[in-house]
């Protein structure tokens, strides 16, 4: 045997579907899912290409356990507190984690077979909802409102042009009051230059949202 098919072999040998998907995911982390195949995910495992089909057989196999270690990441909604502050707990750990990871966020729902810790994590927040009052209908309600506010949250964060309040400040002054004559859009004038003296922060809007939906919601728990 060569010395490059001993190191094969010892580098086959290390391998598991644990390992493959965590490397898949630190690869989509760097440069998006679109461009992760097979072959390239075993270059970066030094392991041959074919051999990587032990342990998924598919790329949708691949992508089903790439989700489940993001699901793991969330945080489930603790049980040892009121609804309204277990789900607002969930729903910002699952907001951090997108942002660590944003190729999955188109694919959170899409999985036909979720894997453990996407079955666990929906089940934990069902049962937080459930034991809170709300019915089977309404907590269905509830759930899908907040993974629609959760996941079109990332999606825009994702595609901003700006990351913090600093820089936002200063596109404002430098690319859109330019472009907003105060005779001609008086009211989007008023607001970027009012937003800019006031040091609006975006980043906050995401906890302003999340509250309104969570007093918005208690009405249905109430009435369930």
């Amino acid at each position: 045997m060569s010395a490059r098919e001993q190191r094969q072999v010892a580098s086959d040998a290390g391998l598991s579907k644990q390992r493959v998907a965590v490397e898949a995911v630190r690869l989509a982390d760097r440069d998006g899912v679109d461009g992760l195949s097979m072959r390239r995910l075993a270059g970066e495992l030094d392991a041959g290409a074919m051999t990587l089909y032990r342990y998924v057989a598919s790329k949708e196999e691949l992508l089903d356990a790439m989700i489940d270690i993001v699901f793991d990441e969330i945080e489930l909604p603790p049980e040892d507190t009121d609804w309204q502050s277990a789900m607002r707990q969930e729903v910002l750990s699952a907001q951090q984690v997108l942002a660590r990871h944003p190729w999955a966020i188109s694919l959170m729902e899409s999985r036909t077979s979720p894997g453990p810790a996407n079955l666990r994590h929906r089940e934990a927040v069902t049962a937080c909802l459930r034991r809170a009052g709300f019915s089977v209908l309404t907590a269905t309600h509830a759930n899908w409102l907040l993974n629609s506010y959760v996941y079109g949250h990332a999606l825009q964060s994702a595609s901003l042009p700006f990351d913090t309040a600093d820089e936002l400040a200063g596109m404002t002054e430098d690319v859109y009051l330019p472009l907003l004559p105060p005779d001609e859009f008086p009211y989007l004038n008023e607001s970027a230059a009012g937003l800019v003296a006031a040091g609006y922060d975006p980043g906050e809007e995401f906890l302003f949202g999340l509250d309104l939906i969570l007093a918005a919601l208690e009405p249905l728990r109430a009435s369930a």
